[in-house]
């Protein structure tokens, strides 16, 4: 029993261990959040809330932003499921793999399912045994404590710090997606789905289409599958 603890703790270090390029990679994009919330007007307590609990980069700041602005409730709330909506995408992409592990692993995994950790669950092994629930579970952890660590540094510096939203720090989430996509860019449907959803993202972005971003992943997957079936008929 000492042995079986002391390897799930291993695998769980290893999880940790391969999530900590990315966890210090959003390190600029937590600071930004934790002072915006104090600079918008929210308590430290109340800017720490928003990182334990969503758990969402991009849905915190824009969140914070509309609040802060008495929008009204039900915009906040379409706002906020229209940016998160891309991880019902994850979700459906990983239900294979998780719709026969016990409730409270697909409860905890889900909550822990950003961006970053989704990246790492590509292996067609990924959550298939005890072992490999317990990498996940310390890789999603471990960049959840690291995001409420960088929060909490941001909300300490809030006070004198300068207003961060035009300073550039953003663009750390976005190098961080790029490090995370290129080196997938193994075929031929593999780069069209990314060039497709890039371009696509982009377009939609300028016309400021609310749900752009979800459909262009969702055009650009369909357009990388139509050529691999294509390429496979041939």
């Amino acid at each position: 029993m000492f042995n079986r603890r002391k390897a799930l703790l291993a695998v769980a270090t290893k999880g940790a261990l391969n999530m900590l390029p990315l966890s210090l990679a959003v390190l600029p994009w937590g600071i930004l959040f934790g002072s915006l919330a104090i600079q918008r007007g929210f308590s430290w307590i109340e800017a720490q809330l928003f990182s334990a609990i969503i758990f969402g980069g991009a849905v915190q700041i824009v969140t914070v932003e509309l609040m802060a602005e008495d929008t009204p409730l039900l915009t906040v709330l379409f706002s906020a499921l229209v940016i998160s909506s891309r991880h019902f995408l994850y979700g459906l992409t990983l239900r294979e793999k998780l719709r026969t592990k016990p409730l409270r692993w697909r409860v905890g995994l889900g909550f822990l399912l950003t961006d970053e950790l989704f990246a790492l669950s590509g292996d067609r092994r990924a959550y298939a045994n005890r072992y490999r629930l317990y990498y996940a579970l310390g890789a999603g952890g471990s960049f959840y404590l690291a995001w409420n660590a960088w929060t909490a540094v941001g909300i300490i510096a809030g006070a004198w710090l300068p207003d961060l939203t035009d300073s550039g720090l953003d663009f750390a989430i976005a190098a961080t997606f790029i490090a995370l996509v290129i080196p997938d860019i193994k075929s031929l449907p593999s780069l069209v789905c990314v060039l497709v959803s890039s371009i696509l993202s982009i377009i939609f972005s300028i016309y400021n289409l609310e749900l752009g971003l979800v459909l262009a992943a969702l055009i650009g997957m369909l357009a990388g599958f139509g050529l691999q079936k294509l390429r496979q008929a041939q």
